[in-house]
């Protein structure tokens, strides 16, 4: 499941790139401020906070409630990279 939510997060970074390349918008207050500050680097600045988090994540697999947390984490980014899908088959139709 980490690794899929690392594959997710690289997914989600390449859509966002092309749909704000055709005009699109960030919904993410945070990540649209690092795309704000860093311009086309916000990529390195996202992977490195996701891939500490999943680290962290990692080292605490045995605590309680971290196995869900790590599946909702998943189910998130998959359903994140589905609706930038969904956009994507409109912008180029």
């Amino acid at each position: 499941m980490l690794v899929a939510i690392l594959g997710l997060n690289v997914l989600d970074v390449i859509l966002t790139m092309v749909i704000l390349e055709h005009r699109g918008f960030e919904l993410n207050p945070v990540v649209r401020s690092a795309i704000e500050v860093y311009g086309d680097k916000f990529w390195v600045w996202k992977y490195g906070i996701v891939s500490a988090c999943l680290l962290l994540l990692c080292l605490h697999i045995k605590f309680k409630g971290v196995k869900q947390i790590i599946m909702l984490i998943c189910f998130i980014y998959f359903t994140v990279v589905f609706y930038q899908i969904s956009l994507m088959t409109e912008i180029f139709r």
